[in-house]
């Protein structure tokens, strides 16, 4: 009976819980505090994208127009300082910087595969099929009841009434 659990035991934190452990008297679930590194779109959007290899920051700001400048710096400095990203100044002349994920940055590759293969998977055919809805042309309703009468005056031949 112990390998059965209802859900309300599956969501709770056990002392004897493997996925968790106590230390201090505070619960750590390995789940929520690699949540906190890169629990926000961009942190792992970013991530991603420097799976391809490190890329300088004005690379990585133009991959997602919807990043802006400050959003990008602000996590970029939060992941170096957690230890996912590393910043590398090129001195050349004008030098340059390059980030790159670190071991424990690229440790996060499986799981950023799998978040796209899951989105490509059940999100994208969503928002597809949402867009051909909204994108299929209005008919034009059909006119029902009697339609007037449009009544052509007779000319006499001459061009008059």
């Amino acid at each position: 009976m112990d390998a059965v659990r209802s859900p309300k035991s599956l969501s709770r934190n056990d002392e004897g819980s493997e996925e968790c452990d106590r230390q201090d008297g505070r619960t750590i679930c390995p789940v929520l505090a690699a949540v906190g590194v890169i629990g926000t779109e961009w942190r792992l959007a970013i991530v991603h994208r420097l799976l391809d290899g490190p890329q300088r920051f004005s690379e990585i700001l133009r991959a997602n127009p919807r990043l802006n400048a400050k959003t990008l710096s602000a996590t970029l400095k939060f992941l170096e300082g957690q230890g996912v990203v590393q910043r590398t100044v090129v001195s050349t002349r004008p030098f340059s910087v390059v980030y790159s994920l670190t071991e424990m940055g690229l440790g996060l590759a499986p799981a950023a595969r799998e978040l796209r293969a899951w989105g490509e998977r059940w999100l994208l055919p969503r928002r597809q099929a949402a867009i051909r809805a909204n994108a299929t042309p209005r008919r034009v309703p059909v006119i029902q009841g009697e339609l007037p009468t449009v009544v052509v005056a007779e000319s006499d031949g001459r061009g008059r009434r």
